[in-house]
């Protein structure tokens, strides 16, 4: 099994395949607007701006599980992001990422790549990545800037 199983939510409501990005590296992100962690999201454009041409995805999945820093629609939650940091990398619905509503899609990623202590994610802007044939290499904790993550990118591309 590989995420290209899956389907998720667009910010739209529609439903998406995961397999659209097969042959794609991937940096999977659940990200929150209201967080400390919510900078990142410049230097998570930076990569994509600069790798997308090889390959590269950034897909932003918001959650509000986590002292509920993502509040709002997913269309204020997108206007947001573009608006405040010029981003332009796919984003999904809002998500639950642990617990009885988490995402299918996260319940594999956290079986791939397993957490510290547990399997749970423990808060915002922690990152999985990706390999173009849908295996999942690594798990960075929310403390991991993205910049930190491009050596492992390029690996991959």
């Amino acid at each position: 099994m590989t995420i290209y199983n899956f389907s998720v939510k667009t910010a739209d409501g529609g439903d998406i395949s995961m397999s659209q990005f097969r042959g794609k590296v991937l940096l999977i992100v659940n990200t929150a607007t209201k967080c400390g962690f919510t900078p990142q999201y410049e230097a998570l454009q930076r990569l994509y701006d600069k790798y997308r041409e090889q390959g590269f995805e950034v897909l932003d999945f918001p959650c509000n599980q986590f002292g509920h820093q993502a509040p709002g629609s997913n269309e204020e939650i997108g206007n947001f992001c573009e608006l405040r940091y010029k981003t332009t990398f796919p984003r999904f619905a809002k998500i639950d990422v642990n617990g009885e509503r988490e995402e299918p899609l996260y319940h594999f990623l956290k079986s791939q790549q397993g957490g510290f202590i547990n399997d749970g994610i423990k808060w915002n802007f922690t990152k999985f990545l990706v390999s173009r044939d849908g295996a999942v290499i690594d798990r960075y904790a929310p403390i991991t800037k993205p910049e930190k993550i491009e050596k492992d990118i390029l690996m991959l591309l």
